[in-house]
């Protein structure tokens, strides 16, 4: 029933910007903390970025300084904006959500979505 659904990934040149989103939808009563994770081939699922139901957030090393995570609570979306992007950022990029339905706490994933940096 909750779905995430993620989008903006593309291809973009080094140094390029893309903005990232991702939706949930469904019967849900809250959501706590929301992020952002990456996949490389051949690569573990690695944090990139989360964010709290109030606007704090946490980012891994390999994006401080370039990767801005936010969210809109009304819309239930998260948002990463991705400035500077390196070839190493490339990945897929996966949307997840902490949600509360029906009294219980559950994880959630998006489907992922495809980013491409060329140098």
């Amino acid at each position: 029933q909750v779905q995430l659904v993620a989008s903006g990934g593309g291809l973009v040149q080094a140094g390029g910007s893309l903005r990232l989103s991702c939706a949930a939808s469904g019967n849900i009563f809250s959501i706590n903390v929301m992020g952002w994770y990456r996949q490389a081939p051949g690569k573990q699922r690695d944090l990139v970025a989360t964010i709290t139901s109030k606007g704090s957030a946490n980012y891994a090393d390999s994006v401080k300084g370039r990767f801005t995570i936010s969210r809109d609570n009304a819309k239930n979306t998260v948002y990463l904006q991705m400035n500077s992007l390196k070839p190493e950022d490339t990945a897929v990029y996966y949307c997840n959500g902490n949600i509360l339905q029906h009294g219980v706490r559950r994880d959630y994933w998006g489907q992922g979505t495809q980013v491409t940096v060329s140098s």
